[in-house]
C-alpha cells in the first residue's frame, strides 16, 4: 500500500505538466523583462561610439571594443568619484549599523522608561521632516557643508531600519541576558557578546539598505558639496553625464568633426551607457553575498 502511494505522488498529470510549463515559460519571459534593460546597457558600453549611434544594439555588442570604459576611468573626477562612493558607503554603513542596532537594543528593554516615547518620535521622522529649507540650515549652522560628514551623519540612523532590529532583538530569548545578569554582565557586554552575534541575519538586512541608500545618494551631494570636486560622488557624475546627455550633442559632433582622438572614440549615448554599469555593478556584485540572510533577517525582524 505504501509503494502504491509514493508511486502515486510521483506520477505527475497531464495539469501539473501544463502549469509547469507556463510557469517555467512565465518565469523566463519575466527575467527577460527583468535583466534586457540592464543587458542592453551592457552592450551598450563594450560597443564602439560611433556604431551604437546606428542603432540596432540589444544583448550583444556589435563592435566590441573597451574604449568606453578606458575614456570613463581616464577622468580624474569619475576616480575621485568612486572612492569618495565607495569611502561613504563602508563607513556610512559600518557607523549607521552600530547606532541602529545600539538604539534598538535601548528601545527592545523593558526596564527602559521612555521606550514608549522614544519609539513614537523616531517613527514620526517616517512621515515628517522639516523641509529642505529649515534641513539645510540646520546643515549649515552644525558647519557640515563642505565636508565629507554631511553624507554620514544625518542620516545615521533610519526609523525603518530601526524598528526592524527592535523586533529582532525583542525576539530573542530572555533567558539569555537573564543569565547573562545573573553572571554579571553589563549591557555593554550583553549586546555586544549575545545580540550582535545573534543578530547577523537581520545585521545583514539593514547593512544592504544602508549600504544601497549611500551608494545612491546624489541629491546631498548636489545640495551641499556640488562646488567641491574632491567630495563628488559616482551618482552625483552620474546625474551629471545623464542631464549633460542630451544638451551636449551639438558639442561632441562639433569636437569630432575637428580631429580630437579622445573624443572620437566616445558618445554621450555610450558615456552614459558605461556610467550606468559603473555606478550600479558594485552593488549588484555584493547583493549575491548577503541575499542569503535577507530573507531571514526580514521575517525575523518583521514588525509584530
Amino acid at each position: 500500500m505504501l509503494r502504491v502511494m509514493k508511486r502515486r505522488s510521483l506520477m505527475r498529470t497531464r495539469e501539473d505538466v501544463i502549469f509547469d510549463t507556463f510557469n517555467i515559460i512565465f518565469m523566463l519571459l519575466l527575467s527577460v523583462i527583468m535583466l534586457y534593460p540592464f543587458l542592453n546597457q551592457i552592450a551598450l558600453s563594450l560597443n564602439a561610439a560611433t556604431d551604437s549611434m546606428k542603432g540596432g544594439i540589444y544583448l550583444w555588442p556589435r563592435e566590441f571594443t573597451w574604449r568606453n570604459y578606458e575614456y570613463v576611468f581616464s577622468q580624474a573626477s569619475i576616480i575621485q568619484a568612486i572612492i569618495v562612493s565607495i569611502a561613504r558607503t563602508v563607513v556610512g554603513t559600518g557607523i549607521g549599523l552600530l547606532c541602529t542596532a545600539m538604539v534598538a537594543y535601548a528601545i527592545a528593554q523593558e526596564k527602559f522608561v521612555l521606550k514608549k516615547s522614544v519609539t513614537i518620535i523616531f517613527i514620526m521622522t517616517m512621515y515628517f521632516n522639516g523641509g529642505l529649507i529649515p534641513g539645510y540650515l540646520l546643515i549649515k549652522d552644525l558647519h557640515l557643508i563642505g565636508t565629507f560628514w554631511v553624507y554620514i551623519l544625518p542620516g545615521l540612523i533610519s526609523a525603518f531600519n530601526l524598528i526592524i532590529m527592535r523586533s529582532f532583538i525583542e525576539g530573542l530569548p530572555k533567558s539569555l541576558f537573564e543569565q547573562a545578569r545573573i553572571d554579571g554582565a553589563g549591557d555593554f557586554r550583553m549586546f555586544f557578546q549575545i545580540v550582535l552575534p545573534l543578530s547577523l541575519p537581520v545585521l545583514a538586512t539593514v547593512a544592504l539598505f544602508v549600504a544601497v541608500g549611500q551608494w545612491n545618494q546624489w541629491f546631498d551631494v548636489f545640495l551641499y558639496n556640488s562646488s567641491n570636486p574632491n567630495l563628488t560622488t559616482l551618482q552625483y557624475e552620474l546625474m551629471k553625464i545623464l542631464q549633460n546627455t542630451a544638451t551636449s550633442n551639438g558639442d561632441w559632433n562639433t569636437a569630432q568633426a575637428s580631429g580630437e582622438r579622445a573624443v572620437q572614440a566616445v558618445t554621450p549615448k555610450s558615456i552614459q551607457a558605461t556610467m550606468t554599469i559603473v555606478a550600479s555593478l558594485p552593488i549588484i556584485c555584493v547583493y549575491p553575498f548577503l541575499q542569503k540572510y535577507f530573507v531571514k533577517g526580514m521575517t525575523l525582524g518583521a514588525v509584530k
